[in-house]
C-alpha cells in the first residue's frame, strides 16, 4: 500500500463539476493499493501518515503531525501509484489490486483516519476526479508499507 502525501494549504476533489471533498490546511493523501495488501497494512499506513511530523512548530521545524497542527486530510484513490514503470514506455498496472479489493481497502484506510479523530474528506473511488492542491512548501513524501 502506497501513500503519496502532500502538505496542503488547501485541497479539493471534484467529479463532474461537483465538489466531493475539500480541506483547508492539512494533507492531501493519494492512496494506491497493490495486490496482496491487507487491512493490517492499511492500519499501519494510516498510523504512519497521520503521525508523520511534517508541519512546522513554533520554531518552524517539522515537528508536528497533521492532528497536532490542527489540519485535516483529503484521501483520494490513485491506482497509478501501483504502476510498474521500470521498463518500456508504457506503465504496467499488473501490480495493482483488483478494483473490488482496492475499494475495500481504500474505505478501510479512510475509516481508520476517521477513527483516529482526524477530519477526513474523500473523493469517489474509480471516478474521473479533478484534484486541486496548493502544496505548502512544497512538501511531498512517499510512504509505503
Amino acid at each position: 500500500m502506497i501513500a503519496l502525501i502532500q502538505r496542503a494549504l488547501n485541497a479539493s476533489v471534484t467529479v463532474a463539476g461537483e465538489t466531493l471533498g475539500e480541506i483547508g490546511p492539512g494533507l492531501l493523501i493519494l492512496l494506491g493499493v497493490e495486490k496482496g495488501d491487507t487491512e493490517q497494512q492499511a492500519v499501519r499506513l494510516c498510523e504512519r501518515v497521520l503521525g508523520y511530523r511534517i508541519f512546522g512548530d513554533e520554531n518552524d521545524k517539522m515537528n508536528l503531525n497533521v492532528q497536532q497542527a490542527g489540519g485535516s486530510v483529503l484521501v483520494v484513490s490513485q491506482f497509478t501509484l501501483a504502476a510498474d514503470t521500470n521498463k518500456g514506455m508504457r506503465p504496467s498496472f499488473s501490480g495493482g489490486a483488483d478494483p473490488a479489493e482496492a475499494e475495500r481497502l481504500y474505505n478501510y484506510f479512510v475509516g481508520c483516519c476517521r477513527e483516529k479523530g482526524i477530519a477526513t474528506e474523500t473523493g469517489r473511488f474509480a471516478a474521473d476526479m479533478k484534484v486541486s492542491l496548493v502544496n505548502d512548501g512544497p512538501v511531498t513524501f512517499w510512504l509505503q508499507v
